[in-house]
């Protein structure tokens, strides 16, 4: 006599599913950040703990025993400066963001100049050393000549 058994085993992993699904997760995070919203805060942090310590030092001249006064006067310069400087921050990432491209892209293309150059200098030393490559060279400067 046989007995069959019908075992239904899930065809996907548990752990596998929730990795996926924390990949995604991260992708999606990933997706919507920003770079210039976070240059802007890092220089906008920067500048306010400048303004504190600047705050602070002249608050510890002028209080002799007044610490609720030094403490809210601390309190209002730092919410005056990130109202204040908030947008200016922004701005300042944003062409920080624009510059740094802006620079990525010339050394692109200047790499890419050198790496033509090198292929050119390469191409014409071969050249130099077999006639056929150089006849072909010679054929296609007259080609290009035509069209001066």
């Amino acid at each position: 006599m046989t007995n069959f058994v019908h075992v239904d085993y899930p065809t996907e992993h548990p752990g596998v599913i929730r990795a996926e699904k924390a990949a995604a997760a991260l992708k999606g995070i990933a997706a919507g950040f920003d770079s210039a919203r976070g240059a802007a805060s890092l220089v906008l942090a920067a500048v306010v703990s400048a303004l504190l310590v600047l705050a602070n030092q002249v608050v510890d001249r002028w209080t002799e025993g007044h610490l609720l006064s030094a403490w809210v006067v601390l309190w209002l310069v730092a919410f005056a400066a990130l109202a204040l400087l908030s947008a200016p921050a922004r701005r300042a990432g944003l062409a920080l963001r624009a510059a740094a491209s802006t620079w990525a892209e010339s050394r692109r293309h200047a790499a890419e100049d050198r790496r033509h150059a090198a292929e050119d200098r390469r191409t014409w030393h071969v050249a130099l050393r077999d006639p056929r490559i150089m006849a072909e060279l010679n054929h296609g400067m007259s080609d290009i000549r035509k069209y001066y």
